[in-house]
């Protein structure tokens, strides 16, 4: 039975998932944010496969080198931003000083790309190349659940100022994201869990 725990990190409640098989003590992380202390504290006594990132926005990658050098696991991130994690100026830290500095992260060691499917913990999760937010912004589906980064939120969907493109954002949430389902959990990148029904039917900006 895989376990699904948020973790909010940093400032800006950046979402992690952890998703975890207690009994072999194993998991995954989904955007290790900035200050990761109460996401290393869960994970002390787990193997760690993968460190998936939706995008590399420095809320969301703030916490891979520590995770990473804890762990000794492999980071996954879409090639579109494979740059993102050295340059503060592309993943936006540089321009929010008072949130914590400057944050850089090794190259990710694995790309992501639309249609992939990553076998992990026994589990398989599909990825959508969902850009909008950012140009290398994915998706992940496992199951019924859906980790969609800062592509959509409860009633309301990614800024698009920070290297992002509004007509690609309504894209991948209509074209890819709306056809997996309207009972697909959606866990954002921020905020509160939705799905896809209920956003279909009230957010205001799709």
């Amino acid at each position: 039975m895989i376990k699904i725990d948020t973790i909010p990190l940093g400032d800006l409640g950046t979402n992690c998932y952890l998703l975890s098989d207690p009994e072999q003590k194993k998991g995954i992380i989904i955007d290790p944010g900035v200050n990761p202390k109460p996401l290393l504290k869960r994970i002390a006594d787990l193997e760690i496969e993968a460190i998936l990132l939706t995008h590399a926005h420095f809320d969301h990658i703030g916490g891979v080198e520590e995770v990473r050098k804890l762990k000794g696991c492999p980071v996954y991130l879409h090639d579109l931003e494979a740059d993102w994690l050295k340059n503060p100026r592309k993943n936006g830290s540089a321009y929010w000083p008072q949130l914590g500095g400057p944050v850089t992260a090794s190259p990710a060691e694995y790309a992501l790309d639309e249609g992939q499917v990553l076998e992990l913990l026994g589990i398989k999760l599909k990825v959508f190349h969902t850009p909008g937010h950012s140009p290398g912004s994915v998706s992940f589906l496992y199951d019924k659940h859906l980790f969609s980064g800062d592509v959509l939120f409860r009633l309301s969907v990614g800024r698009t100022d920070l290297g992002g493109n509004q007509h690609d954002l309504m894209t991948s949430i209509h074209d890819k994201l709306f056809p997996l389902g309207d009972d697909v959990v959606v866990y954002p990148g921020h905020g509160v869990r939705t799905n896809i029904g209920y956003e279909r039917e009230n957010n205001p900006y799709v």
